[in-house]
């Protein structure tokens, strides 16, 4: 297996992702969201926070991945958009 993900130094997204060759969506493996809104910054988030999610086997199929890989690739997207307060948002 071979992948990329690379987030963007200022925004909560990613840059880079690609999974075998295959432009990959970080939802297939993570729910991204602010965990904090209620003391969010304006225009940004309070601690924003990417969980990951069981697999299915769609998505497994989709990257020709085995379960192991799909958690290892989980774990990276994770720490690559769960960041915490953040007022970059315009």
């Amino acid at each position: 297996m071979e992948f990329i993900c690379k987030s963007y130094h200022a925004f909560c997204s990613l840059s880079q992702f690609v999974i075998n060759g295959i432009e990959a969506d970080y939802d297939d493996f993570v729910e991204k969201y602010d965990h904090d809104t209620g003391n969010a910054p304006d225009y940004g988030c309070g601690n924003m926070q990417a969980d990951t999610i069981p697999f299915t086997q769609e998505v497994l199929d989709k990257y020709h991945i085995s379960e192991s890989e799909y958690y290892e690739i989980a774990e990276k997207v994770s720490e690559e958009l769960s960041f915490g307060r953040c007022g970059w948002c315009i």
